[in-house]
């Protein structure tokens, strides 16, 4: 093999890179979701709502650990979700820096509505995967997550 055909073979394709790949994934999959969301809620958004609604009320801080999102992220999020009318926030009684979120009736069925919605949007973005290839690539996600 000649210095540059080895040079080639080892040079750095962007193609082949996972960060590339995954944010090429990421930008279909939140195209997908943006073209089927409700009420224009985005995947952090969501992702903060199913939260809530598997912990039930927490404080801000704890929500944004249960989400992944850092202190900032979290509290804008919680922000534009108050504005929408799909959270509550109170002050905790023991603690009154602190304030605690909870799900509002209507956040409450905005949840029911996009979890169908949310199965049909990562159907679509699996959608050239195989059944096994797609069990394998959640799979594969959660152990480098």
């Amino acid at each position: 093999m000649t210095d540059a055909a080895e040079q080639n073979e080892n040079a750095y394709q962007l193609d082949d890179q996972v960060g590339y790949l995954l944010r090429l994934a990421s930008q279909r999959h939140a195209t997908i979701f943006q073209s089927r969301t409700l009420n224009g809620l985005t995947p952090t958004q969501f992702g903060a709502l199913l939260r809530i609604s598997e912990q039930g009320q927490c404080s801000q801080n704890h929500l944004g650990r249960l989400a992944a999102m850092d202190v900032a992220t979290i509290k804008g999020v919680v922000d534009r979700l108050r504005q929408k009318g799909l959270t509550l926030a109170e002050s905790d009684p023991n603690d009154k820096r602190r304030t605690l979120i909870s799900l509002s009736p209507e956040g409450e069925e905005m949840v029911r509505q996009m979890a169908e919605v949310g199965h049909a949007i990562t159907a679509e973005t699996l959608k050239p995967l195989t059944a096994a290839e797609q069990r394998n690539l959640i799979k594969i996600l959660r152990k480098i997550s």
